[in-house]
């Protein structure tokens, strides 16, 4: 039996929602409070036991391979003043025994092709896919919660929850049949439908755990919605195949591709943040609730 020991992580986005901020900087290197979306990602990867991040970059996400390299002028720098706490969290950021692999996607043909271009390091195994805009607070994190469901069941899982009928145009979107509690066999998956043809209102999220055979469906499937390789389309290829379960996962899913669920999960984090938390509490009861005291 195969464990998930590799997660991919599809950063190669232009992230044009969030112009001009992401003109130089990646989407995923935005920060919620004091991190960067993609180390939340890493972090809940490596919680999973997975030891292989590999990362899909285009072009302009230098800072994502820097974001995890060794920084040897800092790390003295914060030693020399004294700042010991901070040089700290910046070693312990990941465990040590982690692997950093980066491959280049050089044209952006969308998820399934960002996915495909992993498959020379991912190999013959199975893996996780965790999209960093989607940030997830779930404890466990839901990448164990579907690594734990994927050595049981040894199948592919997407992570779903749902979503508004009109929001089906922004989702894939599964059709499914009970067979546990929060999860389901997939029966179909259509790729951003609208709401009169969606086959249900239960939305895939960006967690996936596949197995490799995913890799033989995205070489041949063409492209669909956008006009790029859809991994969607791949999965509904494999599901003639394979079995594919919808997992509901546990935990709270913020939408950090948006300006308001980024705006949301700032505010989240940051109230059960250890060094500001108390005085962000206290700033928001004074900002909103003060004017209403005084009438």
């Amino acid at each position: 039996m195969k464990r998930v020991t590799k997660a991919v992580f599809p950063a190669a986005g232009m992230g044009t929602r969030f112009l001009p901020a992401t003109k130089a900087n990646p989407k995923e290197m935005l920060p919620i409070v004091d991190k960067p979306l993609i180390q939340y990602a890493a972090e809940e990867a490596a919680a999973a036991g997975i030891t292989d991040l590999i990362f899909i970059i285009g072009r302009t996400k230098r800072a994502i391979a820097d974001h995890f390299d060794k920084a040897y002028e800092l790390e003295v720098e914060l030693e020399t003043k004294g700042k010991l706490k901070a040089l700290e969290d910046l070693r312990g950021m990941l465990p040590v025994n982690i692997n950093y692999i980066y491959i280049r996607q050089a044209e952006a043909m969308g998820l399934g092709h960002a996915v495909l271009c992993a498959q020379p390091a991912v190999n013959d195994e199975p893996f996780a896919v965790l999209l960093a805009d989607d940030l997830i607070d779930g404890e466990p994190g839901v990448t164990k919660q579907m690594c734990d469901l994927y050595n049981y069941y040894q199948c592919s899982l997407v992570g779903v929850q749902n979503v508004a009928p009109e929001e089906t145009r922004s989702y894939g979107i599964v059709a499914s049949e009970p067979m546990a509690e929060r999860i389901s066999r997939v029966t179909q998956i259509v790729e951003k439908p609208a709401p009169e043809n969606a086959p249900s209102t239960l939305g895939v999220v960006g967690r996936y755990v596949l197995t490799p055979r995913i890799f033989h469906h995205l070489r041949h499937i063409e492209r669909g919605a956008g006009n790029e390789l859809q991994l969607t389309d791949g999965i509904a290829a494999l599901l003639q195949e394979q079995q594919v379960l919808a997992y509901e996962f546990t935990g709270t899913r913020y939408d950090c591709g948006s300006k308001l669920g980024y705006l949301e999960a700032t505010v989240e984090y940051a109230l059960k943040h250890p060094e500001v938390s108390g005085e962000f509490h206290a700033y928001l009861e004074k900002r909103f609730c003060g004017p209403c005291r005084n009438g």
